[in-house]
C-alpha cells in the first residue's frame, strides 16, 4: 500500500529488513521512502491499522480480523549543515595561557564563543591565530549544536513509541473493512471511503490530507 502510494508520488522505495509471517504473510518489513516532505506525509500512517476480510489462507474462507502496528520514523542524515547565526553568538577573545619564556602568548588569541539560544559555550586557545581558534571553537559548537538537535529527536521518538497504543482492539487509528462490506475509515479524522480497493492501492492523499490539517487546527 505504501509502496504504491509512494509510486504514485514518484518517490523512491528501498526494502532494507523483510521476515515472513510463521505461518503465511508478513511478520515484519522495514523500507525506505525518500521523496520530498516524504516523512511529513507519512507520519500520519504512525499507529495501530485494523484489517477485516476473508483471508486468502483460510481454506474455509472465514472472515478474520488483524492488526498491522506502522512505525514512521525521520532518516537522520548524518552529513546536515548547520546554519548558525552571527547574531545567535557572544564571541569573547582573551589571553591565551602559555608555558613562560618564548612560548607565552602575548595577543588576545584565544576564543570563548557562547550560542545564546542553547547556552552552549565552547572555546579554543590551542592555536596562535585568533582566526584559526574561532574556526575550530565553531566546528565544535556546531557540532555540540547538532548534537543537541539528535538528542531531541530521540527524546520526541521515545515518546511518540511511549503513547503507542498496544496492538489490539480499541487501538486503531484506522480500519479497513473488505468483507461483507467495502469501508475505510480513519477513527482520528473520520474520514472514510468506501474504495477499500482504491486506498489498497495505494490512494491515501486524502486520508492523510485529513490528518495533516486536523493537526493544523490544534
Amino acid at each position: 500500500m505504501y509502496t504504491k502510494w509512494a509510486d504514485k508520488k514518484g518517490f523512491s522505495t528501498e526494502r532494507i529488513d523483510y521476515l515472513a509471517g510463521e505461518e503465511a504473510g508478513i511478520k515484519n518489513v522495514t523500507f525506505i521512502i525518500k521523496g520530498d516532505y516524504a516523512y511529513g506525509y507519512l507520519k500520519s500512517e504512525n499507529g495501530v491499522h485494523r484489517l477485516v476480510r476473508i483471508s486468502p489462507f483460510d481454506a474455509n474462507k472465514r472472515r478474520h480480523t488483524s492488526f498491522a502496528s506502522v512505525d514512521v520514523v525521520p532518516e537522520i542524515d548524518e552529513s546536515i549543515k548547520l546554519d548558525v547565526k552571527e547574531t545567535d553568538l557572544k564571541i569573547d577573545t582573551y589571553r591565551a595561557g602559555g608555558r613562560g619564556g618564548q612560548h607565552v602568548n602575548v595577543t588576545d588569541s584565544a576564543v570563548r564563543i557562547t550560542h545564546l539560544p542553547t547556552g552552549i559555550i565552547v572555546q579554543c586557545q590551542n592555536e596562535r591565530s585568533q582566526h584559526k581558534n574561532k574556526q575550530l571553537a565553531m566546528k565544535v559548537l556546531k557540532s555540540r549544536i547538532y548534537e543537541m538537535e539528535l538528542e531531541k529527536k530521540r527524546a520526541e521518538l521515545a515518546k511518540q513509541y511511549e503513547e503507542k497504543k498496544p496492538i489490539e482492539w480499541g487501538s486503531q487509528i484506522r480500519s479497513y473493512v473488505l468483507h461483507p462490506y467495502s469501508l475505510v475509515k480513519d477513527h482520528r479524522t473520520g474520514h472514510e471511503t468506501s474504495d477499500a480497493s482504491g486506498v489498497m492501492d495505494g490512494n491515501l492523499n486524502r486520508f492523510i490530507e485529513a490528518y495533516l490539517k486536523k493537526m493544523k487546527e490544534k
